[in-house]
């Protein structure tokens, strides 16, 4: 649940960009109940808001005329990406975020020009992005805004983390960098429990504490990079190694990026993988939709699984 403070405030935003707001439509907006909206509309009259209330059965809330926060300018073109940007961190899995949202949208509402909120409503109603379901959402932002800081001033941090298949356990952590993935959220630095690089889930960590401990990162860390090698080099099952017959921009186009880790040799690049053997028929079937020679180095199992999809694919071509 989201903070009252960040609610006060989403109504604030709300009544400023609409004017006049029926209770219950209001209450919806921000996710609370009636009566708690009455709560908060006496705690924004306690803050020296000029609120009018219409009562009865249709009764609404609004600003007293002519009251209005300084406005913060927008150039059109910062309007029009901070509204895609809205669009798109709805599918971020941050917790507590819907009434930030709408708080964010109504404030930049606010001071467009009529012209301006017709194209910005048009990108809220028309636009929608692609979103990998959430994994797990973390109970607040709490974690996240202190391995944020923590990257960024270059503090160690001690946390817990529950494993997988249970128990927790402590260690000290030197965030590089975060990054989302495939529905959740991830830091990505040095374990010093593993004294190696690790990627942890932001909704498995417990009490995360910055330590005073200055760390330095490596230059250039791609956090998101990083992310994807540790994936891709996960053990499934048996070693998969592939040798692709084009240049390394081709190669790893030609694939989803977690697929497994490329490497430039004389004959092309060499792609490293690894796969159960009931994953074997997919993976044949995505060396067989490449547009470019190949030679499969092991396993012997995977040659047996492009056979068999080629025999097939043929069969269904003469018929």
């Amino acid at each position: 649940m989201a903070a009252p403070t960040t609610r006060v405030l989403a109504v604030l935003e709300l009544l400023q960009a609409h004017g006049r707001m029926s209770g219950p439509g209001l209450a919806a907006r921000v996710g609370v109940d009636v009566r708690t909206l009455r709560r908060y509309m006496t705690t924004l009259e306690d803050l020296g808001i000029p609120i009018t209330t219409e009562r009865g059965r249709h009764g609404a809330y609004m600003l007293v005329a002519g009251f209005k926060l300084p406005p913060m300018m927008f150039t059109n073109d910062e309007a029009v990406a901070l509204s895609v940007g809205m669009v798109a961190a709805r599918g971020l899995g941050l917790a507590q975020g819907a009434p930030a949202l709408e708080s964010a949208h109504a404030k930049l509402t606010r001071v467009m020009p009529e012209r301006l909120k017709g194209h910005v409503g048009a990108i809220t109603d028309t636009i929608k992005l692609e979103h990998l379901p959430t994994l797990s959402t973390p109970a607040s932002n709490a974690a996240l805004m202190t391995l944020i800081a923590a990257a960024q001033s270059r503090l160690r941090v001690h946390l817990g983390y529950l494993a997988p298949g249970g128990g927790t356990t402590d260690r000290d952590f030197d965030t590089y960098g975060l990054a989302w993935r495939a529905g959740a959220w991830y830091a990505v630095g040095m374990c010093h429990l593993r004294r190696d690089l690790r990627s942890f889930r932001l909704d498995r960590m417990v009490g995360v504490q910055v330590l005073e401990i200055v760390f330095q990162r490596p230059r250039g860390f791609d956090p998101l990079a990083q992310l994807m090698r540790s994936i891709a080099t996960l053990q499934y099952g048996r070693t998969i190694e592939v040798l692709l017959r084009a240049d390394l921009d081709t190669a790893t186009r030609a694939f989803t990026p977690a697929i497994g880790l490329f490497e430039p040799v004389a004959d092309g690049v060499l792609l490293r993988s690894s796969a159960s053997d009931s994953d074997m028929g997919w993976f044949a079937r995505q060396l067989a939709a490449l547009g470019f020679d190949f030679e499969i180095l092991a396993p012997d199992i995977l040659r047996t699984e492009l056979a068999r999809l080629a025999m097939r694919l043929r069969a269904m071509a003469e018929d």
